[in-house]
């Protein structure tokens, strides 16, 4: 059974288990969730990623999460903290960000914004970061927007060209946006307000 990370109203952030590899791309490897992520993967980039991710929370006790529906167990999506390891990020390398997937049924609830404000808590409480940073295509208006309700702040001086993609297409640039854990709290409560 994996270990719950953190509860909220409607879900559960939680570690991932053996089973999750298979559930999880069934579920998510689809165009329109992959739009701005490089596209569909195949089984063996998924398997990578997988190890990845359950990588990230061996070592640092912290990966991005998988969110689970508290009422019906279905999983949406995930939700939360790695340390940036994108080639390319520069600077940015190890730094906390926060990044969130969710299945196309889950769009528009305001459900990734309830995972982000339960990540961003751990962050800043748990793993003692000094600021987050959220990393996203460029072409990805929706995610923009919700690091704005998130109350983080666009930071064109941190973009950086993701190698693992063209130069300048609608995935890169990526686009950077950050919260410092002074800013946290003020930025929290306006983030509560509606979805």
């Amino acid at each position: 059974m994996a270990d719950t990370v953190a509860t909220t109203d409607r879900l559960f952030l939680r570690e991932w288990d053996d089973a999750d590899e298979v559930r999880f791309y069934d579920i998510m490897n689809r165009p329109a969730v992959m739009r701005h992520l490089g596209g569909l993967q195949s089984p063996e980039q998924w398997r990578e990623a997988f190890h990845r991710l359950r990588g990230f929370q061996e070592e640092f006790g912290h990966t991005f999460w998988i969110i689970e529906d508290r009422a019906s167990g279905d999983i949406l999506g995930f939700c939360g903290l790695k340390r940036v390891n994108a080639p390319g990020a520069g600077d940015l390398t190890d730094q906390h960000e926060i990044g969130w997937r969710l299945r196309e049924s889950a769009w528009g609830q305001g459900i990734a914004k309830e995972a982000a404000i339960a990540s961003i808590d751990l962050a800043f409480s748990r793993f003692a970061a000094p600021h987050v940073i959220a990393p996203t295509a460029r072409g990805n208006r929706a995610s923009q927007g919700l690091m704005k309700r998130l109350g983080m702040i666009r930071r064109p001086d941190l973009d950086y060209i993701d190698a693992r993609f063209p130069a300048v297409s609608e995935i890169t640039p990526q686009i950077v946006h950050s919260i410092d854990a002074a800013d946290w709290p003020s930025a929290r409560a306006g983030a509560l307000g509606p979805r």
